[in-house]
């Protein structure tokens, strides 16, 4: 990996030393290199958190972040995976081609070069966290492409033109190729194993286009289905399932108009625009208050669900619905608005209000 050689190199006595395969990209050389957990830890990067924001190369570490993404790679040691760094180096440095090869060699860098992380820096922060507790990781490997920025007079661009084009993907698409989280793969498992939901819920998008033959998103239908089972897990999905799919059809039978939808008759926009219970708020209320229902009632649950129907859903009973799923007539779906809604439905199915739903009850009412 990387090793100090004492070649001079400019200014510097000693230069850091380490194999790359170079690249060209907009008429400027760059190279790839494989470094070890270890060197990423041993090597000083450049921090300039304590320069104003304009003479920053990027922006300040979320140390927040760091917790989360190193409990990834220590819960996951056999199948983490991580893109590669992008780092600016501000100093010239000199490329050692092999012997009979253009792109493969050594590159050796001044010690006295100050490296800088343009893409990454969290991800290093939460590598270098997580080899202090499990030191063993010292010589698993990340790729690193190596920028020369003398001056970092690029660095700032090269983070906004790296940002500028990563595109984050959807909530929901990211728990359908979640394969790790239990509430996601429950959900995938009730919703395809369910002829309704499978046709109703689109299981890429978080949010809904007008003219959408869907009616819920996977993310909201998860946050759903993680209400309704909180507490009342058996940690296993097959059995967890049996529960949950059965509640989900029993509430699709109170809302003729999902399987109206289901069957193409009626356009899923028309049920946004005219009902709450077409919206991700509905569903996670519903899961919400099926959850309580469920903990009071495991026996009697389902004769309760019936009285779903008699609920005004209309969003043109503002009398009921404004201040709780609706704020200034649009949807809102805070956690504040999704508790209020939820307790319309605990009320009509006959599940007393704890203290702190009472109190947010009075706080509505004033």
């Amino acid at each position: 990996m990387a090793q100090v050689t004492n070649k001079a190199q400019g200014d510097s006595m000693f230069s850091l030393s380490f194999p790359v395969i170079k690249g060209r990209q907009a008429g400027k050389d760059y190279f790839v290199a494989m470094w070890s957990f270890k060197t990423l830890r041993q090597i000083s990067i450049f921090d300039d958190s304590e320069l104003p924001a304009e003479l920053r190369a990027q922006r300040t570490l979320n140390r927040a972040r760091i917790p989360e993404i190193a409990g990834y790679i220590l819960d996951n040691p056999e199948d983490y995976v991580f893109s590669a760094l992008t780092v600016s180096i501000d100093s010239e440095v000199r490329f050692e081609p092999l012997p009979s090869q253009d792109r493969l060699g050594v590159l050796h860098v001044p010690m006295d070069a100050k490296f800088v992380v343009n893409d990454g820096q969290h991800r290093r922060a939460a590598i270098i966290e997580a080899l202090e507790q499990r030191p063993e990781l010292a010589n698993e490997t990340i790729s690193v492409v190596f920028f020369l920025d003398v001056g970092l007079t690029r660095s700032q661009q090269m983070f906004a033109d790296l940002n500028r084009h990563g595109i984050r993907p959807s909530r929901s698409i990211g728990l359908l190729y979640d394969h790790r989280s239990e509430r996601a793969k429950l959900a995938k498992h009730v919703v395809t194993g369910s002829p309704l939901f499978r046709d109703v819920v689109d299981m890429e998008k978080s949010s809904l286009s007008k003219r959408s033959r869907k009616l819920f998103t996977l993310s909201a239908f998860c946050n759903a289905t993680e209400a309704l089972i909180d507490g009342l897990s058996t940690n296993t999905i097959e059995k967890d399932a049996v529960v949950v799919s059965e509640f989900w059809e029993i509430v699709a039978k109170q809302f003729p108009s999902w399987k109206r939808v289901q069957a193409g008759v009626t356009p899923a926009s028309e049920i946004r625009e005219g009902y709450i219970y077409g919206h991700g708020i509905a569903l996670h209320a519903l899961g919400i208050a099926g959850n309580a229902l469920l903990k009071q009632n495991p026996k009697s649950w389902k004769d309760a669900v019936s009285k779903l129907s008699k609920i005004d859903w209309s969003r043109k009973n503002s009398a009921l619905w404004e201040g709780r799923a609706l704020i200034g007539g649009k949807v809102s779906k805070s956690t504040t608005n999704v508790e209020l809604t939820a307790n319309v439905i605990k009320k009509a199915l006959g599940i007393p209000l704890d203290e702190r739903e009472l109190q947010l009850e009075s706080k509505t009412k004033k």
